[in-house]
């Protein structure tokens, strides 16, 4: 990489694992459309896995007294289930529409969320279920399994703590999968080294961070980075089917 975009990578890592620590999610949102610029669209997506998953074992050391694994459990089982139906219907289906579609539905069960919790669809074991198989099938259709497990979060009044130190847990099994089916990426060695100072920065300042900011502002920081991944999936399939040429350099 040239100094510009490693400068870029670096910021967008550092400021991506600050999320993570502080909202338990969100590093692939933050970090991904730069990587995937500065790489591309297959090294910059296995350099995400890769850092994501780092970012999820140095947070779980930290914070895996909180995990709650039962409640792991139910989302991960459903989201490996739905895993190889959401890659046939990516297979079969052309992107822009399963973008869109797919983006706009989050959006809407997002913007929802009151009514679903009063109604209580999203609680209990059925809710865990219901929100991992989302997540899996959306992981891998659309590249966006955040939103669907907030969906259950919030649904529930998962206690932050908690929720953040279980979304290690859950989100290193799924990005582990996709590691061990896409492989790792190429990267030289000197740039690897600055990426993951950077990372390790990243977590310290979130660390810090966590500690300071009030749970119910962490709760809408991750609320406000589900939609706008939703929002931003609905974005590209939009301009990927207008210009495909420009949305393959996003």
């Amino acid at each position: 990489m040239d100094p510009l975009q490693l400068s870029a990578v670096v910021a967008s890592v550092a400021l991506a694992a600050a999320t993570q620590r502080v909202t338990g999610l969100g590093f692939a949102l933050v970090s991904a459309p730069l990587l995937v610029l500065a790489t591309g669209p297959v090294q910059g997506v296995l350099l995400a896995n890769v850092l994501s998953l780092t970012t999820n074992l140095l947070v779980m050391a930290q914070t895996w007294r909180d995990i709650e694994i039962g409640r792991v459990l139910l989302l991960a089982i459903p989201a490996l289930c739905l895993v190889p139906i959401g890659r046939q219907v990516a297979l079969h289906t052309p992107a822009a529409p399963l973008m869109i579609g797919i983006g706009l539905l989050v959006a809407i069960a997002l913007l929802a969320v009151p009514r679903l919790r009063s109604t209580r669809i999203f609680t209990g074991r059925p809710g865990a279920i219901a929100a991992g198989g989302l997540s899996g099938f959306m992981n891998v259709t659309a590249g966006v399994g955040g939103p669907a497990i907030t969906l259950y979060a919030v649904g529930t009044a998962w206690e932050h703590t908690a929720f953040v130190a279980s979304m290690q847990l859950y989100f290193a099994i799924v990005n582990m999968g996709s590691i061990a089916a896409k492989g790792l990426p190429n990267l030289a060695i000197a740039d690897a080294v600055i990426i993951f100072a950077a990372l390790a920065v990243g977590l310290f300042a979130g660390h810090f961070g966590a500690r300071h900011i009030p749970t119910h502002r962490a709760r809408q920081a991750v609320f406000a980075l589900a939609l706008g991944g939703a929002l931003a999936t609905v974005a590209k399939g939009t301009l990927l089917l207008l210009s495909p040429t420009a949305a393959r350099t996003l």
